[in-house]
């Protein structure tokens, strides 16, 4: 069968217990921050008009800036420059983060509004190794609250004994040769990424 109204969707799920409710907050609390504070790593979601984007965000503990009990900051940080995620916000501002702590199997999610800056002063706030981001994403909370770890204990995600083999793995150059049918030398890609890398990151 088919699932096409939420009364289907409820009667399979039923209702959602207290602790999966009273968890949502609309502003920050200091158990909230602790999150936030600890994570490298955030998955930003958008939405534009041709679909949906899912970005991986990755810096230094604490990378998102918590600005204000509503506010958060987070530095566009060098890419690859499609900016899909940036298109995104200026046209639909609605974001959904997820955010990772490495060791823990709690995870955290942020669902609000955002809006690119340039202001030179917030540019300046995040300067790394004397590299300002482009821009920073400011992000209005609408709701946040944490997700249990079952994902996680299930996943086995920071267990080493599953961590992937990447021998086993096509290399991004092995990738680009085949899409491009050769005209990107995969070899010479994958050499000259981890040096091209290493002077890009901020």
């Amino acid at each position: 069968m088919i699932v096409q109204t939420i009364e289907q969707l409820e009667a399979i799920y039923g209702a959602a217990g207290e602790a999966s409710t009273v968890k949502v907050v609309d502003r920050m609390i200091p158990q909230y921050r602790a999150y936030i504070e600890a994570s490298p790593f955030v998955a930003l979601a958008t939405v534009g008009p041709e679909g949906l984007d899912c970005s991986p965000r990755g810096d230094g503990r604490g990378f998102v800036c918590i600005h204000d009990d509503r506010t958060l900051m987070m530095p566009d940080r060098r890419g690859n420059n499609r900016v899909d995620s940036l298109r995104n916000i200026i046209r639909d501002p609605r974001v959904a983060l997820l955010f990772l702590i490495p060791g823990s199997g709690t995870t955290f999610r942020v669902n609000g509004r955002a809006h690119l800056t340039t202001a030179p002063d917030v540019l300046a706030s995040f300067e790394v190794d004397n590299k300002a981001p482009r821009s920073v994403i400011v992000i209005e909370i609408d709701e946040m609250y944490f997700q249990c770890s079952r994902a996680i204990v299930r996943s086995e995600l920071w267990s080493p004994k599953h961590h992937a083999d990447a021998a086993g793995l096509p290399t991004p150059g092995q990738v680009l040769a085949a899409l491009s049918e050769q005209r990107i030398n995969g070899e010479t890609y994958d050499r000259e990424w981890p040096a091209r890398a290493a002077a890009s990151l901020w």
